[in-house]
């Protein structure tokens, strides 16, 4: 002990290093994953937190086989120590922004089916555009803290972007039903929203509520013009990726936004059904981009975002 304290007190001397690998440790929940994020492996992780455990005299951090918690000294470090660290962040970013040319790591997370189909495609030719700009993606349906995980940017299929963060609309989005002509032929094509109910319907499960589908006319615009149906399927899922290809399949009449149906639709592969009628709070209509309110927005976020602004500019050619 006595050999290893004056190497502790000497490397710990400025403990910047080590808060922030604190304050990542928390928004990470675990050791394995917040060394990841700072790229160092986990057993620095774990020395730099003992090391300022050491230096603090008081346990900071309360390790289980299963999670890691901070203690209440450790919490009370963290969120006094926050606000002065995303200044620096943001001080660091702006000065980095004076070279003129947008780089860096760009954090985003998207939902899975709209990152797969519609995202990652186009990823390729913004790298060529931007090569000092370096993405990581997570792919995910859960509604990520943006602030807590580190993310930069959310691209989000929603109808109200949060009035605490900047939201920039990428575009319109309809939703659509859709089957194949080989389905449609043995079984009928429903000419109206009631004819649903003799149909095999795929449909993206949100809760355990007996399904329905509402409708309403393209030409009318009155809510008493709404028809709400009850249906029934084989099938539900929460992605709705999969709905799309058991559709494909032949298996029935799948209610899925136009993103996910729009290469099929336009190979032929899948038709609309209904096309007069409108589904009505199935999904959203419009696609953002989000990311918390600050003063600076870094240069490779305002890039990416209108990169996404311009390819995303004609919607997915769905749109009646």
């Amino acid at each position: 002990m006595v050999n290893n304290r004056p190497m502790i007190e000497q490397k710990l001397k400025d403990p910047w290093n080590h808060l922030h690998g604190l304050m990542v440790l928390s928004q990470q929940g675990s050791y394995t994953a917040a060394a990841a994020r700072l790229g160092v492996s986990k057993a620095a992780m774990s020395q730099h937190i003992a090391e300022l455990e050491r230096t603090a005299g008081v346990e900071l951090v309360r390790r289980t086989t299963r999670s890691v918690q901070l203690t209440q000294a450790g919490q009370r470090l963290v969120d006094e120590t926050r606000a002065p660290f995303e200044q620096i962040a943001q001080s660091f970013a702006s000065v980095r922004d004076l070279a003129g040319a947008p780089r860096g790591l760009l954090r985003i997370t998207a939902p899975v089916a709209l990152a797969r189909q519609q995202l990652v495609p186009r990823l390729a030719d913004f790298l060529r555009l931007y090569p000092e700009v370096r993405l990581e993606l997570d792919m995910s349906d859960r509604l990520s803290s943006m602030g807590t995980e580190g993310f930069d940017l959310a691209i989000r299929h929603t109808a109200a972007p949060p009035d605490t963060h900047v939201a920039w609309n990428l575009c319109t989005t309809r939703t659509v039903l859709v089957a194949t002509r080989s389905y449609l032929r043995k079984r009928g094509v429903p000419a109206a929203p009631a004819d649903l109910v003799t149909h095999n319907c795929l449909h993206y499960r949100r809760s355990h509520d007996a399904p329905a589908w509402t409708f309403e006319p393209l030409s009318a615009h009155k809510e008493s013009a709404r028809v709400t149906v009850p249906i029934s399927g084989s099938l539900s899922a929460n992605n709705s990726e999969a709905l799309r290809d058991a559709a494909l399949a032949g298996l029935g009449v799948a209610l899925v936004p136009d993103f996910s149906a729009q290469t099929s639709l336009r190979q032929g592969k899948l038709v609309q059904v209904l096309p007069q009628w409108k589904s009505v709070g199935a999904f959203a209509e419009a696609i953002y981009a989000i990311r918390p309110y600050s003063h600076h927005v870094p240069l490779a976020v305002t890039a990416f975002v209108g990169y996404l602004r311009e390819v995303f500019a004609g919607g997915f050619g769905l749109q009646p």
